[in-house]
């Protein structure tokens, strides 16, 4: 036993002098290999803060990154720039470090920085090489035929004195695409082509085709004659033709709208299901998770496909302001003939620009406007518009030199864009107190066009030219309340101007108010009010445009073209299109659709467009269930959409209703006191309905006192009745003398009558003949 516990302790003895060893190796290893100067941005336990090598190299520690601002803003060097309150940092370089180790740090300092916010420097080097890796790998093209077949094609290579970076058809008639698999292709002749004999002939079609599409467009885009666009979709049916993925897309929205090109329903079809097996599918899913249609409604999902859309819509948005939708109801126009639709007549815009001829600043102001945004049956036209303002600036008009400053800032094909120019107007206009001039001086110091950038003075022209109820203005000032920018940050006054701009119609206004409502940012939040303002937005857009298009091709006669215009828009959810398809299945004017599908149709989109608040679509949903039409006769559902029309939308047409409904019984117990409070209702709430409303208060009496005479007992009545404490006990006497004076009287006035007119007993009056004149009458 003693003998092993000497060779144990030996052995422990061992095993400390090898540790022993071990350490001091390590210690050394560490003191000499591991210093900072060998791994760049590694800290050891003595550089806490900072560590300078025998070059003058900083490198960032551990606790650098967790430093508080103040002390992170006091460390910058005078290289830092704060750029709205964040901090971004400029590589410095050493003088005395070399140009190789001064490119290689430059490229690891943008790379550290890009990864800045990762925890571990390990992973941090880990994703630096990664990303390094990421950037050599490209796409490895191999050579088919030529004189090296099967190599890898070397990019760059040098061809006639030029390098290429990519495959080129350089030196070939046929046109096909060919590389250098050397640098050199002239000193190696090593060459191979890029593609194969069947993809050069389909990418020189498809540049064919490509270049047929540009040429319809260009055609399309320059010109406003109807002639010169039907010139522009023959090229685009001929791109379509050659399978040109854009052109087809317009050419089916052509055939399907009958827009200069015959409508052809179903080659339309078979043009959009060639695009979705393709994978190029138009459709919009906001409005059918809103309600759902198809799907499950879904609150969140709409709010997400309604967000896309409108982020597009808003962002197309200019300081002109976005296009004017003219939302027309045709039902309107036909229940009231006189009311303004918003479209200007011909002989009404003749009458304008004679007066703007004349000299008529209003006018010309007025002219400027409509040609500048469009809309109310006025083509969008900036020629005419700048025409027209220029006219009145001359003239001194302030509003006109603030449009003329807004064309200026903009810029277009007719204008070019000067913010010199735009601020000479913005100033004139300001400093006589325009309120578009103000907001248009605080966009140049906001944005700094053409003036150094100042918070304060845009600040002060938001605020003047909000004052004065210009949308502009409200949104700006909104805007940099929302940012906390030249003002301290302010939700409650972001939200307090972005109400005011959404009143005036400012879509920006609304798409801001989406945002908040959606994200809970100074309101609470609403996916249910999110999703109405964001619907509004994407309602807003170009393709809203295609409203007043089919509301022309209705008014001139087409009602099929003008039908699937509003059915497309619909499904998009457009209430006016709904409800315009519904009325014109109603008036049965769409021949494209079966007689009996008209009542069904038009019955689902007037439910949806009742839906959405639309009184006429209530009232006609009631209609349908009333009469039958597309549906089975339901009173008790007619009776329904009428009360929701009368609580909802006050309607007059529905109090009417459903007063005749307690008066028939039809659907509801019959009550006719019920029946005369809706007449009543209904006679306050529109003069237009005060004479039917009379016709059927008298209609009512006379039921009323039928019925009571039908209810009572005569015999019963009279049976309790007691004349003699009514009239006295002599009663009958004084009845029988008022029956003989009012019969003694009817006696007197008979005789009268007799003696005023007497004729003598059977005979009767001659006629006296009348002799012909004689034909020569001597002259007295």
């Amino acid at each position: 036993m003693g003998q092993r516990a000497r060779l144990l302790l030996l052995l422990c003895l061992v095993v400390l002098w090898v540790a022993g060893l071990a350490a001091a190796a390590w210690l050394l290893y560490a003191s000499h290999v591991l210093s900072p100067t060998s791994f760049p941005g590694v800290p050891t336990s003595h550089t806490l803060l900072s560590t300078t090598d025998e070059e003058g190299n900083q490198d960032e520690s551990l606790e650098s990154k967790t430093l508080s601002a103040e002390d992170q803003v006091k460390d910058h060097s005078t290289g830092t720039r704060v750029v709205a309150g964040q901090i971004f940092l400029e590589s410095g370089k050493s003088d005395s470090q070399s140009e190789d180790e001064e490119s290689f740090h430059s490229q690891e300092e943008e790379k550290e920085n890009s990864l800045e916010e990762l925890n571990s420097l390990e992973m941090s080097n880990l994703l630096n090489k990664d990303l390094e890796e990421a950037e050599v790998q490209s796409p490895v093209l191999t050579a088919i035929g030529g004189t090296a077949d099967g190599e890898p094609c070397h990019f760059p290579f040098l061809f006639m004195e030029k390098e290429y970076p990519e495959c080129t058809a350089d030196g070939r008639e046929d046109g096909r695409l060919w590389c250098a698999t050397t640098y050199d292709y002239k000193e190696d002749q090593k060459w191979g082509f890029c593609e194969t004999e069947e993809q050069s002939n389909k990418r020189r079609q498809m540049q064919e085709a490509e270049d047929v599409y540009q040429t319809g467009m260009k055609i399309l885009n320059e010109s406003s004659k109807k002639a010169q666009k039907k010139e522009a979709y023959q090229y685009l049916l001929k791109a379509a033709d050659m399978n040109h993925t854009k052109a087809m897309e317009k050419v089916s929205y052509a055939l399907l709208f009958g827009d200069y090109l015959k409508q052809n329903i179903q080659s339309s079809k078979e043009l959009f299901e060639k695009l979705t097996e393709e994978g190029s599918p138009k459709g919009q899913m906001g409005y059918r998770y809103w309600v759902g249609i198809g799907v499950l409604p879904s609150c969140e999902s709409a709010l997400t496909h309604y967000r896309l859309v409108a982020n597009h819509v808003a962002s197309d948005i200019s300081l002109t302001g976005g296009t004017v939708v003219q939302r027309i109801r045709l039902a309107d126009e036909v229940e009231n003939p006189g009311m303004a639709s918003g479209m200007l007549e011909d002989d009404l815009i003749q009458y304008y620009q004679f007066l703007a001829e004349k000299g008529d600043v209003q006018a010309q102001v007025g002219l400027g406007q409509l040609h500048l945004h469009g809309g109310r049956g006025v083509e969008q036209n900036h020629q005419r518009a700048f025409e027209y303002f220029n006219q009145a600036a001359n003239a001194g008009n302030s509003h006109a030199m603030a449009f003329l400053g807004k064309m200026y800032s903009e810029g277009s094909d007719v204008v070019p864009q000067s913010n010199e120019t735009a601020l000479q107007y913005f100033k004139k206009a300001a400093d006589m107190g325009n309120p578009v001039g103000q907001s248009g001086l605080g966009m140049a110091y906001l944005y700094g066009r053409g003036v150094p950038v100042n918070y304060e003075l845009a600040l002060k022209y938001f605020q003047k030219a909000a004052e004065q109820g210009w949308v502009d203005g409200q949104l700006q000032l909104g805007s940099m309340y929302y940012n906390g920018i030249g003002v301290k940050r302010d939700y409650k006054q972001a939200l307090k101007y972005f109400n005011l701009a959404s009143q005036g119609g400012h879509i920006l206004a609304f798409y801001n108010l989406a945002q908040m409502h959606a994200t809970g940012t100074g309101v609470m939040r609403s996916c249910h009010t999110a999703v109405e303002l964001f619907k509004n937005v994407c309602e807003r857009g170009r393709w809203s445009e295609r409203l007043m298009t089919a509301y022309n091709s209705y008014k001139d006669g087409d009602s099929n073209s003008a039908v699937v215009q509003y059915l497309l828009l619909a499904e998009q959810g457009y209430e006016v299109a709904q409800s315009n398809a519904a009325f014109i299945f109603d008036q049965k004017e769409a021949s494209i659709v079966e007689e009996n599908e008209t009542y069904p149709r038009a019955l689902l989109h007037w439910n949806r467009a009742a839906s959405q608040g639309y009184t006429v679509a209530r009232i006609k949903l009631g209609d349908y269930h009333f009469y039958g039409f597309g549906t089975d006769v339901d009173y008790e559902t007619a009776f329904i959409h009428y009360r929701l029309a009368s609580e909802q939308q006050h309607s007059a047409q529905a109090m009417f209703n459903l007063g005749y409904m307690h008066e028939k019984g039809l659907g509801i117990k019959q009550d006719l006191h019920l029946a005369k409070r809706f007449y009543d209702m209904a006679a306050e709430a529109s003069p237009d309905a005060q004479v039917p409303v009379f016709l059927a208060l008298c209609k009512l009496r006379v039921i009323y006192s039928l019925q009571y005479v039908r209810e009572i007992n005569i015999r019963e009545v009279f049976s309790h009745v007691d004349m003699d404490q009514l009239l006295g006990p002599e009663w009958d006497l004084y009845l029988m003398t008022i029956i003989a004076l009012l019969l003694g009287t009817i006696i007197a006035y008979r005789q009268r009558q007799h003696q005023a007119i007497p004729r003598p007993a059977g005979l009767r009056p001659a006629v006296p003949q009348q002799e012909p004149p004689p034909e020569h009458q001597p002259p007295q």
